[in-house]
């Protein structure tokens, strides 16, 4: 929106309006140098993104591309913010995660940044029994608990409340969530837990505890099996639904159910989606208040923590980055609580660098870039907006599918949800081996020779659910074989990029190549001769002029020095001598996955 100066000067006013149709006419122009003869809105669509759910990013959005009125900060529908002061008063909550009864690294967070403390209890975690012990010295009317204690749930949260009386913390002090979340366990484990616990803390919360609330919906297991955006808003909000009958049904009106949620999202490098799906699970967790007739108590509590699916093994230090990201995003979204994992999260237990880092990184972007100081600084922006509401209607569509096949815990036990989610990786595994979505680090820019980031293996995290995935699986096995195969031998598995012509002919192929073979740990070897590179294999790389004049001349010669196998970096061809091509947007994985399978490499 344009706001004119007070004198009503505007710098624009000797210049005609352009429109939308000028625009689509200049696009195609472009376009049609590029061989791609559209026109009209097919030039727009022609630069639009395909997202999941089959939403699309178009190039430019206006002020025609409407959006549902979001409201106001703190009203209904809650799409600009759960409070009318958003994060204002002193940034978000920095709640940092710990699973190992370390009471020394707990105040170390508490006294450099952290706000609040979430603790995985029992199982993969630290011990109920040793819960007293990890909070020694910690101001418990201060510092917010949120627990995590999957089955030990109930026992979980008897210790924290002992603790409580025991320290002499009024009720209404304490803060935080016991983190009772059966259907979240269910769909980690495979196990069914008795609601009647859950229940029991839920009305002790609502009587003695204001400031705690009795259950988490996680929706973190649903993201951590590849489901997209609107998968995971739409089981939380499954899950919530889940959770408000049996609240009710048990005895606590509608308005007291709302009120023992907090909600639990993945925030990922994404920053628009992120954004834009924290916005819509409040929109509608807040339809859900609505139909239950308490609109005023559907103000969703959310936690975001930092996507652990994007966090990569090999060159670690990326994920600082992606963190960064990821926690800009989540603040902007408007979460109340966000936690940022260490950068060695995908590693082990986290060193106390990793976690200076992690704390370290909410603190530049609320205390130095100011980035709390706006509530909902997306608000307004026609891209944010659209992007909240299509991301809402997808994610409203599939709940109404789990509610319509007998709601969470039946598509849970059914093997539904997991296919759905499957589906969605398989989708998504295909653009990352692909490249289509590149990984840097580990699909594009690999550094071979570096030094492995060692930690001390973390907790065995509980398992028989839904599968946990990671971005870099493929890879990482690739990476993986070839460092046994470094170790058994004293040597990666190597490639000769034969380089064609001037620097100005090969570079950029060259540069391509090296970076494919890298990712799957086979080293590139560009000086010299084949004979003495010391590999089995060949890539030649050039113009397509070049490879008219040359490319079964050299193809022909390698093959006669003794390579196996050559490829060709570029469009795929009819070459005389060359087995294979590499080009943009091949499948990388299948082509290093028989590239190591041809070299020998187990």
């Amino acid at each position: 929106m344009t706001v004119l100066p007070d004198d009503g000067l505007s710098l624009a006013a000797e210049f005609p309006d352009a429109n939308l149709e000028q625009w689509h006419g200049l696009v195609a122009g472009v376009l049609r140098k590029s061989g791609r003869d559209v026109s009209g809105a097919a030039a727009e669509d022609a630069l639009s993104t395909a997202l999941e759910d089959g939403l699309r990013t178009r190039p430019l959005y206006t002020a025609h591309d409407t959006a549902p009125e979001p409201g106001f900060p703190g009203f209904a529908p809650f799409v600009r913010g759960a409070r009318p002061e958003g994060n204002t008063a002193g940034g978000w909550d920095v709640r940092q995660r710990h699973a190992v009864a370390d009471n020394t690294a707990v105040l170390a967070d508490l006294e450099n940044g952290v706000t609040s403390l979430w603790l995985a209890v029992g199982d993969g975690g630290i011990p109920v029994a040793s819960l007293g012990r990890v909070l020694d010295g910690v101001y418990l009317d201060l510092a917010p608990v949120a627990l995590d204690a999957g089955r030990q749930f109930a026992e979980a949260a008897e210790e924290l409340l002992r603790l409580y009386g025991e320290r002499g913390i009024a009720g209404e002090s304490a803060r935080g969530s016991l983190g009772a979340d059966p259907l979240g366990h269910e769909a980690r484990t495979g196990e069914e837990l008795d609601f009647a616990p859950v229940v029991l803390l839920a009305r002790r919360c609502a009587e003695e505890y204001p400031g705690l609330r009795a259950l988490t919906v996680d929706a973190l297991p649903y993201h951590e099996a590849g489901g997209s955006a609107a998968q995971e808003l739409g089981a939380s909000i499954a899950t919530g639904v889940a959770y408000l009958r049996a609240l009710t049904e048990a005895g606590l009106s509608a308005e007291q159910a709302c009120a023992q949620l907090e909600f639990r999202y993945a925030a990922t490098a994404d920053q628009f989606l992120t954004i834009a799906k924290l916005r819509a699970a409040r929109r509608l967790w807040a339809r859900v208040a609505e139909v239950c007739g308490v609109p005023a108590a559907g103000a969703q509590a959310q936690h975001a923590v930092v996507s652990p699916v994007m966090m990569t093994r090999r060159d670690p230090w990326v994920n600082m980055l992606r963190a960064t990201i990821a926690t800009l995003a989540a603040g902007v979204g408007g979460a109340e609580s966000v936690t940022v994992l260490p950068f060695d999260h995908a590693l082990g237990l986290p060193d106390a660098f990793a976690r200076r880092i992690a704390r370290n990184t909410s603190t530049i972007l609320v205390e130095e870039s100011h980035l709390s100081r706006v509530i909902d600084p997306a608000g307004g922006s026609w891209y944010v907006e659209r992007l909240t509401d299509e991301l809402a209607q997808s994610a409203w569509a599939f709940f109404r599918t789990i509610e319509r096949d007998g709601g969470q815990a039946a598509v849970l036990r059914s093997g539904r949800l997991r296919t759905d989610l499957a589906t969605t990786w398989a989708q998504r595994s295909k653009r990352l081996a692909t490249r289509r979505e590149p990984i840097t680090g580990v699909s594009e820019f690999p550094f071979l020779s570096e030094k492995p980031v060692e930690r001390e293996p973390a907790p065995e995290q509980p398992s028989g659910g839904l599968p946990r995935v990671r971005r870099d699986e493929a890879f990482e096995e690739l990476r993986a074989r070839s460092d046994a195969h470094l170790a058994a031998t004293g040597a990666r598995p190597r490639v000769f990029l034969a380089a064609l012509g001037p620097a100005a002919a090969h570079t950029a192929r060259l540069t391509f190549a090296a970076n494919l073979f890298q990712a799957g740990g086979v080293e590139p070897v560009t000086e010299g001769t084949f004979e003495d590179s010391g590999a089995t294999e060949a890539c030649l790389c050039s113009s397509d002029a070049l490879y008219e004049e040359r490319a079964e001349e050299v193809a022909d010669a390698l093959k006669s020095a003794g390579a196996r196998h050559v490829f060709l970096a570029g469009r795929p061809g009819q070459y005389s001598g060359v087995d294979s091509y590499v080009f943009a947007g091949c499948d990388a994985v299948a082509v290093l996955t028989a590239t190591l399978d041809r070299m020998g490499v187990s």
